[in-house]
């Protein structure tokens, strides 16, 4: 995992969960990695990892069954849909529609480029 100087490392290894969880890799309900497995995949110290199993168990995205490990909340995929677009809006949308401001792009503009990427008609 490829690390930026922007956001701290932990809510980094967040969203790694998260992006799991919304491509349906992690499923409801379902074990996901440990904390020292991460530690090691990421090439973090533990109490990192963990700052980021506590930040995702905060925000009702995954859950702690004691002895056995951590889960997939029933509404994690949910939670974390809701929190990663709030995110966007909040933070890159704002950055988009500056650059397309500054390089004259109009919303018709963005669903061709849109309609091209996904190759959609």
């Amino acid at each position: 995992m490829d690390f930026v100087n922007k956001q701290p490392i932990y809510m980094q290894i967040a969203e790694y969960f998260c992006e799991n969880i919304l491509k349906k890799d992690w499923k409801q309900n379902e074990k996901i990695p440990s904390v020292r497995e991460i530690a090691i995949l990421v090439e973090v110290n533990p109490n990192t990892a963990i700052r980021a199993y506590t930040f995702l168990q905060d925000q009702g995205i995954i859950y702690n069954k004691r002895g056995i490990g951590y889960f997939v909340a029933e509404d994690g995929y949910h939670r974390a849909l809701e929190i990663r677009k709030g995110e966007f809006v909040q933070k890159d949308l704002p950055d988009v529609f500056k650059t397309m401001t500054l390089l004259n792009l109009k919303l018709d503009d963005l669903v061709q480029l849109y309609k091209k990427h996904f190759s959609l008609p």
